[in-house]
């Protein structure tokens, strides 16, 4: 138990190192944040009048928290690319610390950037025309599993990061694939509108059962115009969505904290 609570306070304090530095670099907040209203901006207005109007608004928004929740994985990657980088990795080894406490303050830390891009964008979607048409009960399951995926998410993010080999490879390696896993799903348009296998991908993409289980817990329209789909996955969208996020954690813990310990041990 002493040594739960000493891992606790440590990430604790790594948590806060890591918060502290985007004080100090209110940019990166930024970036973060910008990416997404963007998006909600452009796909409302500039394609939302050909592809549905105010009921194509109500759908996209879920499909956007979702994106902006596995881009925030970004974070977690540039961050511990640059704490290798600059030799913190090695500082951290030399301290009375929890080898965990670097991985989970970091995962931590992004989780609560997490939080605050998720209220900025919903007061971005309550603007274009977004509201929450369920019961606050479902609401609040919608936003805890919006943040469990971008917990996993960070671990994603975490063993990139500790795998690259700079900075700058971070930063391609962390968001490179993310464009086709974002766009290849109904985040911004019904999976049924793609062909063959990549219909199919689309429909297990976990950014779309994510996308489809908000948008069933918000009361949102699941798709704007035809029938709801009719794919396993989206006919249990809750139930997969929290399936995902636990394979995804349980594969990429055990990755990165090996990873951590091969580099630490250097």
């Amino acid at each position: 138990m002493n040594a739960l609570a000493a891992s606790v306070r440590d990430s604790n304090v790594v948590a806060w190192r890591n918060l502290m530095n985007i004080k100090r670099n209110p940019d990166l907040l930024l970036a973060g944040t910008a990416q997404p209203i963007m998006f909600v901006l452009m796909f409302a207005y500039v394609f939302g009048g050909s592809l549905g109007g105010g009921a194509y608004r109500e759908f996209l928004i879920a499909g956007i928290f979702v994106q902006t929740v596995a881009f925030n994985s970004a974070f977690t990657v540039i961050g511990l690319a640059n704490d290798l980088q600059k030799g913190m990795m090695d500082r951290f080894r030399s301290l009375p610390m929890s080898r965990v406490a670097v991985l989970l303050g970091r995962t931590t830390s992004d989780l609560l950037v997490s939080v605050l891009t998720v209220v900025i964008m919903s007061l971005c979607g309550l603007i274009v025309g977004w509201r929450i048409r369920g019961d606050l009960l479902d609401a609040a399951l919608a936003f805890g599993l919006l943040l469990l995926f971008s917990f996993a998410m960070s671990w994603v993010g975490a063993f990139i990061g500790l795998v690259a080999r700079s900075v700058e490879v971070a930063q391609s390696a962390g968001l490179l694939w993310m464009f086709p896993v974002t766009f290849v799903s109904s985040a911004f348009v019904p999976a049924e509108s793609m062909p063959g296998p990549l219909r199919v991908f689309a429909e297990w993409n976990p950014i779309t059962v994510y996308s489809d289980a908000l948008r069933e817990l918000f009361g949102n329209p699941v798709r704007v115009t035809g029938p709801p789909p009719d794919s396993w996955p989206a006919q249990h969208a809750v139930l997969y969505s929290v399936a995902s996020a636990l394979v995804i954690l349980a594969v990429f813990i055990p990755l990165a904290v090996a990873r951590y310990r091969r580099v630490a041990s250097r």
